[in-house]
Protein backbone atom coordinates (compact mmCIF):
# COMPACT_ATOMS: atom_id res chain seq x y z
CA UNK A 1 0.00 0.00 0.00
CA UNK A 2 2.53 2.35 0.61
CA UNK A 3 4.02 2.48 -3.36
CA UNK A 4 0.13 2.98 -3.77
CA UNK A 5 0.78 6.76 -1.69
CA UNK A 6 3.64 8.05 -4.26
CA UNK A 7 1.14 6.82 -7.37
CA UNK A 8 -0.76 9.49 -9.42
CA UNK A 9 -3.91 11.52 -8.70
CA UNK A 10 -5.43 9.59 -12.00
CA UNK A 11 -4.17 6.29 -11.51
CA UNK A 12 -5.39 6.55 -7.69
CA UNK A 13 -8.78 7.52 -9.25
CA UNK A 14 -8.66 4.81 -12.18
CA UNK A 15 -7.99 1.72 -9.02
CA UNK A 16 -10.50 3.30 -6.90
CA UNK A 17 -13.30 3.49 -9.85
CA UNK A 18 -12.28 -0.30 -10.81
CA UNK A 19 -12.63 -1.29 -6.78
CA UNK A 20 -8.77 -2.59 -6.98
CA UNK A 21 -8.89 -0.10 -4.10
CA UNK A 22 -11.81 1.70 -2.21
CA UNK A 23 -11.80 5.18 -1.35
CA UNK A 24 -12.02 4.56 2.51
CA UNK A 25 -8.71 2.40 2.11
CA UNK A 26 -6.84 5.36 0.42
CA UNK A 27 -8.12 7.62 2.78
CA UNK A 28 -6.71 5.78 5.75
CA UNK A 29 -3.49 4.93 4.10
CA UNK A 30 -3.09 8.84 3.72
CA UNK A 31 -4.02 9.38 7.36
CA UNK A 32 -1.93 7.05 8.83
CA UNK A 33 0.91 8.70 6.85
CA UNK A 34 0.16 11.83 8.08
CA UNK A 35 0.22 10.88 11.70
CA UNK A 36 3.16 9.02 11.25
CA UNK A 37 5.45 11.68 10.03
CA UNK A 38 3.63 14.79 12.11
CA UNK A 39 7.32 15.76 12.84
CA UNK A 40 7.81 17.39 9.38
CA UNK A 41 5.17 20.03 10.32
CA UNK A 42 3.13 19.73 7.13
CA UNK A 43 -0.45 19.50 8.30
CA UNK A 44 -1.76 22.58 10.65
CA UNK A 45 -5.35 20.46 10.82
CA UNK A 46 -6.37 16.83 9.60
CA UNK A 47 -10.24 16.17 9.35
CA UNK A 48 -10.39 11.95 9.58
CA UNK A 49 -13.90 11.95 10.31
CA UNK A 50 -15.21 13.78 7.67
CA UNK A 51 -12.65 12.63 5.46
CA UNK A 52 -13.54 9.34 5.64
CA UNK A 53 -17.48 9.31 5.72
CA UNK A 54 -16.59 11.72 2.17
CA UNK A 55 -14.48 8.50 1.37
CA UNK A 56 -16.90 6.09 2.15
CA UNK A 57 -19.78 8.13 0.43
CA UNK A 58 -18.08 7.54 -2.77
CA UNK A 59 -17.40 4.01 -2.43
CA UNK A 60 -21.19 3.76 -1.96
CA UNK A 61 -21.86 5.60 -5.76
CA UNK A 62 -19.55 3.40 -6.91
CA UNK A 63 -21.40 0.04 -5.36
CA UNK A 64 -24.22 1.48 -6.97
CA UNK A 65 -23.15 2.13 -10.00
CA UNK A 66 -22.52 6.07 -10.29
CA UNK A 67 -19.53 8.00 -11.16
CA UNK A 68 -18.37 10.10 -8.21
CA UNK A 69 -16.11 12.04 -10.84
CA UNK A 70 -12.69 12.30 -12.30
CA UNK A 71 -10.98 12.17 -9.05
CA UNK A 72 -12.77 9.67 -7.64
CA UNK A 73 -12.02 9.08 -3.83
CA UNK A 74 -8.35 10.97 -4.28
CA UNK A 75 -7.05 12.42 -1.20
CA UNK A 76 -6.21 15.84 -1.11
CA UNK A 77 -4.80 18.29 1.12
CA UNK A 78 -5.19 22.03 1.01
CA UNK A 79 -3.06 24.93 1.77
CA UNK A 80 -4.53 26.34 5.07
CA UNK A 81 -5.40 29.91 2.98
CA UNK A 82 -8.22 27.97 1.11
CA UNK A 83 -11.61 28.73 3.12
CA UNK A 84 -13.51 25.38 3.83
CA UNK A 85 -17.08 24.54 4.91
CA UNK A 86 -16.54 23.50 8.85
CA UNK A 87 -13.01 22.80 8.48
CA UNK A 88 -10.76 25.28 10.20
CA UNK A 89 -9.27 28.02 8.42
CA UNK A 90 -6.13 29.89 9.90
CA UNK A 91 -4.16 30.95 7.07
CA UNK A 92 -1.37 30.23 9.40
CA UNK A 93 -2.26 32.95 11.85
CA UNK A 94 -2.97 32.96 15.12
CA UNK A 95 -5.21 35.94 14.45
CA UNK A 96 -7.43 33.51 13.32
CA UNK A 97 -7.38 30.64 15.74
CA UNK A 98 -10.75 28.44 15.80
CA UNK A 99 -12.29 30.16 12.86
CA UNK A 100 -14.70 27.89 10.95
CA UNK A 101 -15.91 29.33 7.79
CA UNK A 102 -19.76 28.45 6.87
CA UNK A 103 -18.38 28.06 2.94
CA UNK A 104 -16.22 26.16 0.48
CA UNK A 105 -14.41 28.68 -1.42
CA UNK A 106 -14.74 27.89 -4.99
CA UNK A 107 -11.68 25.63 -5.82
CA UNK A 108 -12.41 23.19 -3.03
CA UNK A 109 -16.18 23.47 -3.93
CA UNK A 110 -14.87 22.32 -7.50
CA UNK A 111 -12.53 19.60 -5.83
CA UNK A 112 -15.54 18.27 -4.32
CA UNK A 113 -17.56 17.99 -7.09
CA UNK A 114 -15.17 16.47 -8.83
CA UNK A 115 -14.81 13.55 -6.09
CA UNK A 116 -11.69 14.46 -4.42
CA UNK A 117 -11.29 13.75 -0.68
CA UNK A 118 -10.15 16.38 1.91
CA UNK A 119 -7.78 15.17 4.15
CA UNK A 120 -7.14 18.52 6.28
CA UNK A 121 -5.47 21.50 6.27
CA UNK A 122 -1.56 22.53 5.51
CA UNK A 123 0.97 24.43 7.09
CA UNK A 124 2.22 27.86 5.38
CA UNK A 125 3.99 31.04 6.16
CA UNK A 126 1.21 33.11 7.99
CA UNK A 127 -1.03 34.96 5.61
CA UNK A 128 0.75 33.74 2.75
CA UNK A 129 3.90 36.27 3.98
CA UNK A 130 7.27 33.91 3.68
CA UNK A 131 9.71 32.32 1.18
CA UNK A 132 11.10 29.16 3.51
CA UNK A 133 7.76 28.11 5.84
CA UNK A 134 9.24 29.14 9.05
CA UNK A 135 6.47 32.19 9.23
CA UNK A 136 3.65 29.81 10.42
CA UNK A 137 2.55 30.99 13.98
CA UNK A 138 2.13 27.08 14.61
CA UNK A 139 5.26 25.28 13.30
CA UNK A 140 8.26 25.54 11.53
CA UNK A 141 7.33 23.21 8.54
CA UNK A 142 10.36 20.88 7.27
CA UNK A 143 11.54 19.45 3.58
CA UNK A 144 11.12 15.62 3.51
CA UNK A 145 14.70 15.34 1.58
CA UNK A 146 16.48 16.79 4.41
CA UNK A 147 14.86 17.84 7.65
CA UNK A 148 17.05 20.50 8.85
CA UNK A 149 16.49 22.66 5.57
CA UNK A 150 13.07 24.71 4.82
CA UNK A 151 10.53 23.06 2.46
CA UNK A 152 9.57 26.85 1.06
CA UNK A 153 6.77 29.21 0.93
CA UNK A 154 4.58 30.06 1.53
CA UNK A 155 2.91 27.09 0.05
CA UNK A 156 5.53 25.01 2.31
CA UNK A 157 3.10 22.72 3.99
CA UNK A 158 1.44 21.87 0.46
CA UNK A 159 5.00 20.51 -1.00
CA UNK A 160 5.97 18.88 1.47
CA UNK A 161 2.93 16.75 1.89
CA UNK A 162 3.08 15.94 -1.59
CA UNK A 163 6.44 14.89 -1.49
CA UNK A 164 6.77 13.11 1.38
CA UNK A 165 3.18 11.07 -0.17
CA UNK A 166 0.89 12.78 2.88
CA UNK A 167 -1.73 13.32 0.33
CA UNK A 168 -2.20 12.46 -3.47
CA UNK A 169 -1.76 15.98 -4.60
CA UNK A 170 -2.42 19.45 -2.87
CA UNK A 171 -3.71 22.93 -3.50
CA UNK A 172 -1.00 26.29 -2.98
CA UNK A 173 -1.35 29.73 -3.81
CA UNK A 174 1.14 31.73 -5.81
CA UNK A 175 1.78 35.91 -4.89
CA UNK A 176 5.17 35.62 -5.37
CA UNK A 177 6.10 32.31 -6.21
CA UNK A 178 4.49 30.26 -3.79
CA UNK A 179 4.12 27.41 -5.83
CA UNK A 180 6.90 27.17 -7.57
CA UNK A 181 9.55 27.89 -5.33
CA UNK A 182 8.37 25.35 -2.58
CA UNK A 183 7.86 22.56 -5.46
CA UNK A 184 11.69 22.98 -6.72
CA UNK A 185 12.70 22.68 -3.24
CA UNK A 186 10.50 19.65 -2.69
CA UNK A 187 11.63 18.03 -5.54
CA UNK A 188 7.82 18.16 -7.27
CA UNK A 189 5.50 19.93 -9.82
CA UNK A 190 4.19 23.14 -9.10
CA UNK A 191 2.17 25.12 -11.62
CA UNK A 192 0.65 28.79 -11.33
CA UNK A 193 -1.97 29.37 -13.45
CA UNK A 194 -2.54 32.77 -14.95
CA UNK A 195 -4.00 35.42 -13.02
CA UNK A 196 -8.01 34.86 -13.09
CA UNK A 197 -7.68 31.47 -14.35
CA UNK A 198 -8.80 30.00 -11.00
CA UNK A 199 -11.13 31.54 -8.65
CA UNK A 200 -9.97 33.72 -6.04
CA UNK A 201 -13.33 33.33 -4.41
CA UNK A 202 -12.48 31.83 -1.13
CA UNK A 203 -8.82 32.56 -0.64
CA UNK A 204 -7.93 34.31 2.43
CA UNK A 205 -6.00 37.65 0.80
CA UNK A 206 -2.53 38.55 0.87
CA UNK A 207 -2.48 40.59 -2.37
CA UNK A 208 -5.36 40.15 -4.65
CA UNK A 209 -3.57 41.58 -7.73
CA UNK A 210 -1.41 38.46 -7.58
CA UNK A 211 -2.84 35.84 -5.33
CA UNK A 212 -3.47 33.01 -7.68
CA UNK A 213 -4.50 29.30 -6.71
CA UNK A 214 -2.82 26.43 -8.49
CA UNK A 215 -1.93 22.39 -7.80
CA UNK A 216 1.08 21.21 -6.16
CA UNK A 217 1.46 17.51 -7.81
CA UNK A 218 4.38 14.85 -8.41
CA UNK A 219 3.72 14.65 -11.92
CA UNK A 220 2.51 17.05 -15.34
CA UNK A 221 -0.06 14.88 -15.64
CA UNK A 222 -1.82 14.97 -11.58
CA UNK A 223 -0.73 18.98 -12.31
CA UNK A 224 -3.17 18.79 -15.53
CA UNK A 225 -6.15 17.24 -14.10
CA UNK A 226 -6.56 19.36 -10.76
CA UNK A 227 -5.77 22.34 -13.40
CA UNK A 228 -9.49 20.84 -15.42
CA UNK A 229 -10.78 20.76 -12.57
CA UNK A 230 -10.66 24.12 -10.70
CA UNK A 231 -10.29 26.13 -13.29
CA UNK A 232 -12.83 28.25 -15.30
CA UNK A 233 -15.08 31.62 -14.69
CA UNK A 234 -16.96 32.36 -11.16
CA UNK A 235 -19.54 34.96 -10.97
CA UNK A 236 -18.40 35.56 -7.41
CA UNK A 237 -14.90 36.51 -8.26
CA UNK A 238 -14.60 39.27 -10.91
CA UNK A 239 -11.28 39.24 -11.87
CA UNK A 240 -11.58 35.27 -12.90
CA UNK A 241 -11.27 34.68 -16.72
CA UNK A 242 -14.31 34.30 -18.89
CA UNK A 243 -12.94 31.51 -21.25
CA UNK A 244 -13.46 28.06 -22.37
CA UNK A 245 -11.29 25.52 -19.83
CA UNK A 246 -9.12 22.87 -22.21
CA UNK A 247 -8.72 19.56 -21.78
CA UNK A 248 -5.15 20.26 -20.24
CA UNK A 249 -4.31 16.54 -20.33
CA UNK A 250 -4.86 16.55 -24.37
CA UNK A 251 -1.62 19.01 -24.76
CA UNK A 252 0.98 16.62 -22.71
CA UNK A 253 1.80 14.30 -25.53
CA UNK A 254 2.20 16.84 -27.71
CA UNK A 255 6.12 17.32 -27.37
CA UNK A 256 8.95 19.82 -27.42
CA UNK A 257 9.27 19.76 -31.23
CA UNK A 258 8.62 22.76 -33.04
CA UNK A 259 8.63 25.11 -29.75
CA UNK A 260 11.09 28.32 -29.13
CA UNK A 261 12.58 28.73 -25.55
CA UNK A 262 13.80 31.60 -24.38
CA UNK A 263 16.75 31.96 -21.71
CA UNK A 264 16.55 35.56 -19.96
CA UNK A 265 20.07 36.83 -19.94
CA UNK A 266 18.57 38.57 -16.83
CA UNK A 267 18.15 35.47 -14.90
CA UNK A 268 21.60 34.32 -15.10
CA UNK A 269 24.02 33.87 -12.23
CA UNK A 270 26.00 36.76 -14.35
CA UNK A 271 23.69 39.16 -13.87
CA UNK A 272 22.26 37.65 -10.35
CA UNK A 273 25.64 37.45 -9.00
CA UNK A 274 26.47 35.52 -5.56
CA UNK A 275 24.24 33.91 -4.10
CA UNK A 276 23.32 31.96 -7.01
CA UNK A 277 24.12 28.52 -7.10
CA UNK A 278 26.28 26.36 -9.64
CA UNK A 279 24.37 23.32 -9.17
CA UNK A 280 21.30 24.89 -10.05
CA UNK A 281 23.13 26.58 -13.25
CA UNK A 282 24.05 23.11 -14.31
CA UNK A 283 21.07 20.90 -13.89
CA UNK A 284 18.68 23.49 -15.50
CA UNK A 285 21.75 23.95 -18.43
CA UNK A 286 21.66 20.37 -18.65
CA UNK A 287 17.73 20.29 -18.75
CA UNK A 288 17.80 22.74 -21.53
CA UNK A 289 20.03 20.71 -23.69
CA UNK A 290 17.15 17.78 -22.87
CA UNK A 291 14.71 20.07 -24.61
CA UNK A 292 16.93 20.80 -27.48
CA UNK A 293 17.59 17.02 -27.81
CA UNK A 294 13.69 16.67 -27.98
CA UNK A 295 13.26 19.16 -30.61
CA UNK A 296 13.04 22.38 -29.03
CA UNK A 297 14.17 25.60 -30.23
CA UNK A 298 16.30 27.86 -27.74
CA UNK A 299 17.52 31.43 -28.03
CA UNK A 300 18.84 34.13 -25.44
CA UNK A 301 16.49 36.78 -24.86
CA UNK A 302 16.29 39.64 -22.49
CA UNK A 303 13.78 40.83 -19.95
CA UNK A 304 15.58 44.13 -19.08
CA UNK A 305 13.34 45.82 -16.14
CA UNK A 306 13.32 41.87 -14.63
CA UNK A 307 15.87 43.54 -12.59
CA UNK A 308 13.63 45.42 -10.79
CA UNK A 309 11.09 43.02 -9.75
CA UNK A 310 12.18 42.12 -6.31
CA UNK A 311 11.66 45.89 -5.27
CA UNK A 312 8.78 46.33 -7.22
CA UNK A 313 6.74 43.53 -6.06
CA UNK A 314 7.55 44.37 -2.04
CA UNK A 315 6.35 47.84 -2.44
CA UNK A 316 3.34 46.57 -4.40
CA UNK A 317 2.39 43.37 -2.73
CA UNK A 318 3.09 44.97 0.68
CA UNK A 319 0.50 48.04 0.01
CA UNK A 320 -2.21 45.59 -0.87
CA UNK A 321 -1.64 43.63 2.34
CA UNK A 322 -1.84 46.47 4.06
CA UNK A 323 -4.88 47.26 3.06
CA UNK A 324 -6.59 43.50 3.21
CA UNK A 325 -5.29 42.43 6.68
CA UNK A 326 -6.09 45.96 7.90
CA UNK A 327 -9.61 44.23 8.27
CA UNK A 328 -8.77 42.13 10.83
CA UNK A 329 -8.17 44.66 13.68
CA UNK A 330 -7.89 48.64 12.20
CA UNK A 331 -4.58 50.48 11.81
CA UNK A 332 -2.92 50.30 15.12
CA UNK A 333 0.24 47.91 15.32
CA UNK A 334 1.11 46.34 18.45
CA UNK A 335 -0.42 48.72 21.28
CA UNK A 336 -0.55 47.31 24.63
CA UNK A 337 -1.39 50.13 26.39
CA UNK A 338 -5.29 50.47 26.12
CA UNK A 339 -7.08 51.85 29.15
CA UNK A 340 -10.86 50.01 29.29
CA UNK A 341 -13.00 51.65 27.64
CA UNK A 342 -10.77 53.32 25.28
CA UNK A 343 -12.70 52.21 22.08
CA UNK A 344 -12.39 49.23 19.54
CA UNK A 345 -9.53 50.56 17.89
CA UNK A 346 -7.12 50.37 21.25
CA UNK A 347 -8.47 46.69 21.65
CA UNK A 348 -8.15 45.45 18.14
CA UNK A 349 -4.25 46.97 18.25
CA UNK A 350 -3.58 44.95 21.51
CA UNK A 351 -4.79 41.81 19.41
CA UNK A 352 -2.44 42.59 16.51
CA UNK A 353 0.41 43.21 18.67
CA UNK A 354 -0.19 39.78 20.07
CA UNK A 355 -1.13 38.15 17.18
CA UNK A 356 0.90 38.90 13.91
CA UNK A 357 4.29 37.46 13.48
CA UNK A 358 6.88 39.80 12.86
CA UNK A 359 6.57 38.89 9.04
CA UNK A 360 3.09 40.22 8.76
CA UNK A 361 4.26 43.24 10.67
CA UNK A 362 7.34 43.81 8.79
CA UNK A 363 5.24 44.03 5.38
CA UNK A 364 2.24 46.03 6.66
CA UNK A 365 4.50 48.60 7.82
CA UNK A 366 5.72 48.23 4.06
CA UNK A 367 2.98 48.90 2.63
CA UNK A 368 1.59 51.56 4.65
CA UNK A 369 4.42 53.45 4.13
CA UNK A 370 4.44 53.44 0.41
CA UNK A 371 0.53 54.28 0.67
CA UNK A 372 1.01 57.15 2.35
CA UNK A 373 0.37 60.93 1.46
CA UNK A 374 3.36 62.06 0.14
CA UNK A 375 5.04 58.82 -0.63
CA UNK A 376 2.53 57.67 -2.95
CA UNK A 377 3.55 58.94 -6.23
CA UNK A 378 7.04 58.42 -5.33
CA UNK A 379 7.07 54.56 -4.05
CA UNK A 380 3.22 52.99 -5.34
CA UNK A 381 2.66 54.50 -8.19
CA UNK A 382 6.45 54.21 -9.81
CA UNK A 383 6.35 50.67 -8.80
CA UNK A 384 3.10 50.22 -10.63
CA UNK A 385 4.76 51.83 -13.89
CA UNK A 386 7.66 49.71 -13.41
CA UNK A 387 5.12 46.24 -13.08
CA UNK A 388 3.77 47.69 -17.01
CA UNK A 389 7.35 47.56 -18.05
CA UNK A 390 7.77 43.99 -16.67
CA UNK A 391 4.41 43.18 -18.44
CA UNK A 392 5.60 44.52 -21.47
CA UNK A 393 8.88 43.10 -21.97
CA UNK A 394 7.12 39.58 -21.83
CA UNK A 395 4.71 40.63 -24.03
CA UNK A 396 7.78 41.06 -26.67
CA UNK A 397 9.76 38.18 -25.57
CA UNK A 398 6.36 35.91 -26.18
CA UNK A 399 6.43 37.33 -29.85
CA UNK A 400 9.57 35.59 -31.04
CA UNK A 401 8.97 32.20 -28.55
CA UNK A 402 6.49 30.30 -26.99
CA UNK A 403 8.53 29.78 -23.48
CA UNK A 404 10.21 31.45 -21.29
CA UNK A 405 13.02 29.59 -19.27
CA UNK A 406 15.07 29.73 -16.14
CA UNK A 407 16.16 28.07 -12.39
CA UNK A 408 12.72 28.20 -10.56
CA UNK A 409 14.94 29.72 -7.23
CA UNK A 410 18.65 30.84 -6.93
CA UNK A 411 19.85 27.71 -4.70
CA UNK A 412 17.99 24.48 -3.62
CA UNK A 413 16.79 24.29 -0.09
CA UNK A 414 18.50 26.43 2.48
CA UNK A 415 18.92 25.26 6.56
CA UNK A 416 16.28 26.09 8.63
CA UNK A 417 17.30 29.45 10.41
CA UNK A 418 19.39 30.21 7.88
CA UNK A 419 17.91 33.26 6.67
CA UNK A 420 16.23 34.14 9.85
CA UNK A 421 17.67 37.46 10.54
CA UNK A 422 18.38 38.54 7.01
CA UNK A 423 14.92 40.00 5.31
CA UNK A 424 16.41 40.53 2.02
CA UNK A 425 18.15 36.81 1.70
CA UNK A 426 15.17 35.38 2.54
CA UNK A 427 13.56 37.77 -0.19
CA UNK A 428 16.10 36.78 -2.50
CA UNK A 429 14.61 32.88 -2.66
CA UNK A 430 11.76 34.39 -4.75
CA UNK A 431 13.98 36.82 -7.36
CA UNK A 432 12.99 34.20 -10.33
CA UNK A 433 9.70 33.70 -9.64
CA UNK A 434 8.25 37.12 -9.01
CA UNK A 435 8.10 38.72 -12.63
CA UNK A 436 5.77 35.77 -13.66
CA UNK A 437 3.51 37.37 -11.00
CA UNK A 438 4.14 40.89 -11.75
CA UNK A 439 3.25 40.16 -15.46
CA UNK A 440 0.18 37.73 -14.21
CA UNK A 441 1.23 35.09 -16.53
CA UNK A 442 1.40 31.34 -15.82
CA UNK A 443 4.56 29.53 -14.45
CA UNK A 444 5.23 25.61 -13.98
CA UNK A 445 8.28 24.39 -11.87
CA UNK A 446 9.42 20.56 -12.59
CA UNK A 447 12.62 19.41 -11.22
CA UNK A 448 15.30 18.61 -13.45
CA UNK A 449 17.96 17.14 -10.98
CA UNK A 450 19.50 16.57 -7.50
CA UNK A 451 22.38 18.61 -6.06
CA UNK A 452 25.35 16.44 -4.85
CA UNK A 453 24.10 16.15 -1.15
CA UNK A 454 21.00 14.72 -2.52
CA UNK A 455 18.53 18.23 -2.75
CA UNK A 456 16.17 18.39 -5.26
CA UNK A 457 16.42 21.08 -7.81
CA UNK A 458 13.64 23.10 -10.25
CA UNK A 459 13.18 24.33 -13.50
CA UNK A 460 10.73 27.13 -14.52
CA UNK A 461 9.20 27.66 -17.27
CA UNK A 462 7.09 30.98 -17.92
CA UNK A 463 4.31 31.12 -21.03
CA UNK A 464 2.13 34.04 -22.13
CA UNK A 465 -1.73 34.15 -20.59
CA UNK A 466 -3.84 31.19 -21.09
CA UNK A 467 -0.90 29.41 -22.37
CA UNK A 468 -0.98 26.66 -19.56
CA UNK A 469 -1.35 23.90 -22.50
CA UNK A 470 1.86 25.34 -23.86
CA UNK A 471 3.74 24.74 -20.43
CA UNK A 472 2.34 21.34 -19.66
CA UNK A 473 3.43 20.50 -23.06
CA UNK A 474 7.28 20.88 -22.31
CA UNK A 475 7.32 20.11 -18.98
CA UNK A 476 5.68 16.75 -19.46
CA UNK A 477 8.40 16.31 -23.08
CA UNK A 478 11.01 17.07 -20.52
CA UNK A 479 9.69 14.59 -17.60
CA UNK A 480 9.45 11.96 -19.70
CA UNK A 481 12.88 12.46 -21.30
CA UNK A 482 14.79 12.98 -18.13
CA UNK A 483 12.53 10.31 -15.82
CA UNK A 484 13.11 12.74 -13.14
CA UNK A 485 9.88 13.22 -12.05
CA UNK A 486 8.27 11.47 -8.97
CA UNK A 487 11.52 10.61 -7.46
CA UNK A 488 10.74 9.51 -3.62
CA UNK A 489 12.49 11.50 -0.68
CA UNK A 490 14.30 9.56 2.12
CA UNK A 491 13.63 5.57 3.01
CA UNK A 492 12.04 6.72 6.03
CA UNK A 493 8.87 7.84 3.65
CA UNK A 494 8.84 5.26 1.94
CA UNK A 495 7.20 2.55 4.22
Amino acid sequence: MSDLAFAGVAAQADKVRRKDVSARELTELYLARAEAHSELGAYLHLEPEGALTRAGAIDRALAEGGDPGPLAGVPIALKDILVTEGMTTTAGSKILDGWVPPYDGTAVERLRRAGAVILGKLNMDEFAMGSSGENSSRAVCKNPWDPQRVPGGSSGGSAAAVAAGLCAASLGTDTGGSIRQPASFCGIVGLRPTYGRVSRYGVVAFASSFDQVGPLARTTEDAALLLETIAGPDPRDATSIDAPVPRYRDALNGGAKGLTIGIPDEFSAEHLGTGFDPEVERAVDEARRVLEREGAAVRSISLPHSRYALPTYYLLAPAEASSNLARYDGVRYGRRDAEPGAGLGAVYGETRGRNFGPEVKRRIMLGTYALRSGYYDAYYLKAQKVRSLIARDFARAFEDVDLVLSPTAPTPAFPIGSRADSPLDMYMADVLTLSCNLAGLPGISVPCGFTQNGLPIGMQMLAPALGEETLLRAASAYERASGIAGARPPEVFHG
